[in-house]
Order: structure tokens, then sequence, then C-alpha cells
């Protein structure tokens, strides 16, 4: 069992998922300071300086906060069209790599090279019955 297991987490395809999970949830701490800190201000301040951190409704006890309900949806397409756009790239650059040439060598079928030796044959016969 723990031979089985040792195969499994030290396959390449496990080790870099770990290292796409480590660096997806830095890439969204950035990605949510950005929008906290920076694209969120900018939005109020285009739009007569709402603050979307500060939006709530409070009836009674209960507060429902929906300016962050709103910074987590620009948030999320933030993080989603940067995944988009790097993905992207990287398939341009895959392509870019299949589509090289490669130099490749002509096979060649026994059977029509055999037939084509048959041909030169006859060929130089009729030649010599000239």
């Amino acid at each position: 069992m723990w031979k089985d297991f040792k195969e499994f987490a030290f396959k390449g395809n496990v080790v870099d998922l770990a290292v796409a999970v480590v660096i997806g949830a830095a890439f969204s701490a950035i990605v949510t300071s950005l929008v906290e800190n920076i694209i969120t201000p900018l939005i109020g301040i285009i739009m007569n300086g709402i603050d979307f951190s500060n939006l709530s409704i409070t009836y009674k006890s209960a507060t429902i906060n929906y300016g962050l309900f709103i910074q987590s949806i620009v948030d999320f397409f933030i993080v989603a069209g940067s995944i988009f756009l790097f993905i992207r790239l990287l398939m341009k650059f895959k392509r870019q790599k299949q589509e090289e040439p490669l130099e490749e060598t002509p096979e060649v079928n026994a059977q029509e090279e055999l037939l084509k030796e048959i041909r030169d044959l006859l060929k130089a016969q009729a030649n010599d019955n000239k």
C-alpha cells in the first residue's frame, strides 16, 4: 500500500497539480488585493464616491454585505480572465511547437521498391532489344 501511495504521490502530474494549487492560491491573493485596493476604489470614484466594501443592508440584527459580494464578483472575473489569457498563451506556444516541421524520411514500402526495380529492368530490356 505504501508503495502504491508513493507511486501516486510522486508522479509528475500530482506534483504539477500541487504546485499549480499553491501558485493559484498565491495568485488569488494578489488578485483579491488588486480588486479590493485598486479596482474597487477606482470604480467607486467613477460612480461618485461609492465605497463597495461598506455597502450593506441591515435588518434588525442581520447585515447583508452586498458590497463585498460585488467585490467577489469583480475578483472572480479578473481571476477567470487572467487564467483564460494564460491558458490561451500556453496553447499558442504548444501549437507553434507542434507546427514546427519535422524532418521525416519518407517511408519506402518494400513492395513499391520491388515494383520500381522490376519497372527499371523491363525498361532496360526494352532498350536492349532496340
